[in-house]
C-alpha cells in the first residue's frame, strides 16, 4: 500500500489526542474520501439465516491519480467493519468488478483477510468468507432483517454472570433486587485446559446461589459468539488446542446447564447485555453500549427495544486509518478498536504519559495504577484519559455511520473513578467541534461506580424465562 497516495484522504483531527498526535481517525478518513469519490458501490452482507445487510456508498473514479490505491483500502476497511459489526460469510459487492476481485484476494492471501475469514467465516457461519460481484444494485440480494426482544425477565431467584479476560462477575437477584454481588480476579487469556474456565465459572455460581433460597434460572454474559449456548468463537478460551476446543468448549454452557439440573440457562454476547444493562437502566432505546474492560464489547438496542443478529464485535473494527497503526495483539490488524477502547489502550498509553508504571505489570495492575494516580490528581494520568475521551469521540462519529443511536453508555473496568468522566468530556468536546449535528442528537451516560462493574452481571440474570 502507498502511504503517499492515501495520505491526501488522512486528515489530522482538529482535536488531536494528546498522547498519539498520529491518530487519523476513520471518522475523518471516510469524510474526506466522500468529497473525492463519485462512483456508486453497494456492498451486501448475507447471513446464514438469509438476514441481508445493504451499505451504499462511493469510490473514486478510475482517473483519479489516487483510485488505484484508495479504492481497494477504504473498500477493505469498510468491509471489515461491516463484517465484525453486522457479520455475514457472503460479501455481495455491486460496484467495479475490481473492487470484488481485490477484496476476494484480501480474504485469501493476506495474513489479516484469512484471519477474519477464519473467524468471521469458518467459525461462526462454517464457511468461509465468499466475495460475489454483482452487476448493479438491482443485482443484490433484497435488505433483510430479524430484530428479538432480549432479557427484561425478573420473576424468581437468578443468577447473572459477565465473563472478562481479567475478571469475573457473578450477581444473586430476587424479583429484580440484586442482593449480592462480587468480582473475582482470574486469568482465562491462555488457559489451555477449559476445566480452569468450567471451575471458575461454576465456583462463581455456587457463591451467588448460597445468597439465594432456590436458583430459577442462569443468564451470562461473556466475550465472544454464541449460538443457542453453544461456544462459536471467544478470545476468553484463545489459549485452548482446537481439538479440546471442539471436544469440551464449544458446549461448555451445556455442561454448566446439565449441572444446574437443566434449569433456564441463557448466555449471550456481552455487548449484547452491555446494550441490554444500558436500555434497561436509561429507561430509553436506541442505545449503543460500549464496554472498555479487557478487550472491547458493544451491543445495539433498536428504536423498538429489540436487538439484531449484528455482531457489534467492535473490538476488531478499524477505527484509525494511518499507516502502521497500533496492531491488535490477535488479528495483527493495526488501528482496531481493542487498542483505543480496553485496558489494552490504557497500557499502551502509558509510557506516553511518563507514569512510572512498569509494562511488565499485568494489564488489570496497570490499570490500576493509572486509576491510583488519576484520583491523586496526577496530570500524567488525566492525560491518557483525555486521550482515550478522544479516541472515543471519534470513534463514536464514525460508528454513526452504522448505528442509528441517540443514547451512549459507557461502562467496564476503564471508565471507573474520575477518569471516566473525563473520558465523556474529551469525547464530547470533538463531537461538538467536528460532528455538531451529532453532539446535539446524541446523550451521553455514564452508571455509578458499581453499574460500571457489576451492571452487565445484573442484566445478564434477566436473559432466561423461567415460568
Amino acid at each position: 500500500m502507498s502511504s503517499t497516495a492515501l495520505s491526501q484522504f488522512l486528515p489530522a483531527p482538529a482535536v488531536v489526542p494528546v498522547l498519539d498526535p498520529g491518530f487519523r481517525p476513520a471518522a475523518l478518513a471516510t469524510r474526506s474520501f466522500r468529497t473525492a469519490a463519485t462512483v456508486p458501490v453497494t456492498l451486501a452482507l448475507e447471513q446464514a439465516d438469509g438476514s441481508v445487510f445493504h451499505h451504499a456508498f462511493q469510490v473514486l473514479d478510475a482517473s483519479h491519480p489516487a483510485a488505484a490505491v484508495a479504492n481497494d483500502f477504504f473498500v477493505e476497511r469498510l468491509a471489515k467493519f461491516l463484517l465484525w459489526a453486522w457479520g455475514g460469510f457472503r460479501i455481495h459487492v455491486a460496484g467495479p468488478v475490481a473492487l470484488a476481485d481485490s477484496l476476494r484476494r484480501h480474504y485469501s492471501d493476506t495474513a489479516v483477510g484469512r484471519f477474519d475469514s477464519e473467524i468471521i467465516g469458518q467459525r461462526i457461519y462454517d464457511r468461509p468468507i465468499e466475495v460475489v460481484h454483482a452487476g448493479s444494485p438491482a443485482d443484490l440480494p433484497a435488505p433483510r432483517s430479524n430484530t428479538a426482544p432480549l432479557g427484561r425477565h425478573w420473576n424468581g431467584c437468578r443468577i447473572g454472570f459477565d465473563l472478562g479476560g481479567s475478571d469475573r462477575k457473578v450477581a444473586a437477584v430476587i424479583d429484580g433486587r440484586c442482593v449480592f454481588s462480587e468480582e473475582i480476579v482470574w486469568d482465562p487469556y491462555f488457559q489451555p485446559d477449559p476445566q480452569y474456565h468450567f471451575d471458575g465459572i461454576m465456583d462463581s455460581l455456587r457463591r451467588a446461589a448460597a445468597h439465594l433460597p432456590r436458583v430459577d434460572g442462569i443468564g451470562g454474559s461473556a466475550a465472544g459468539v454464541y449460538v443457542n449456548n453453544r461456544v462459536k468463537v471467544a478470545s476468553l478460551f484463545r489459549g485452548v488446542p482446537k481439538e479440546l476446543f471442539d471436544s469440551r468448549v464449544k458446549d461448555l454452557f451445556l455442561d454448566l446447564r446439565r449441572a444446574w439440573n437443566g434449569i433456564p440457562f441463557d448466555v449471550v454476547n456481552d455487548g449484547e447485555v452491555t446494550a441490554l444493562a444500558a436500555s434497561m437502566s436509561l429507561g430509553c432505546n436506541s442505545v449503543l453500549g460500549i464496554a472498555l474492560g479487557t478487550s472491547t464489547a458493544a451491543g445495539f438496542v433498536t428504536a423498538e427495544g429489540n436487538i439484531t443478529t449484528w455482531l457489534n464485535e467492535l473490538a476488531f473494527n478499524p477505527v484509525d486509518y494511518r499507516h502502521q497503526a497500533p496492531p491488535d495483539e490477535w488479528s495483527g490488524d493495526g488501528g482496531c478498536g481493542v487498542q483505543y477502547f480496553s485496558q489494552q489502550a490504557v497500557g499502551r498509553l502509558i509510557p506516553a504519559s511518563g507514569l512510572p508504571i512498569a509494562g511488565t505489570l499485568p494489564l488489570p495492575e496497570q490499570l490500576k495504577a493509572v486509576q491510583a494516580a488519576m484520583a491523586s490528581g496526577d496530570e500524567r494520568a488525566a492525560r491518557i484519559y483525555r486521550t482515550l475521551g478522544t479516541y472515543l469521540g471519534y470513534g463514536l462519529a464514525y460508528y454513526a455511520d452504522f448505528y442509528a443511536f441517540r443514547n451512549v453508555l459507557i461502562l467496564g473496568r476503564v471508565t471507573s473513578g474520575p477518569g471516566g468522566d473525563l473520558m465523556l468530556g474529551a469525547a464530547r468536546e470533538v463531537l461538538d467541534r467536528e460532528f455538531p449535528a451529532l453532539s446535539a442528537a446524541t446523550a451521553f451516560h455514564i452508571p455509578d461506580e458499581k453499574d460500571k462493574r457489576h451492571g452487565q452481571a445484573v442484566a445478564a440474570a434477566s436473559l432466561p424465562v423461567v415460568s
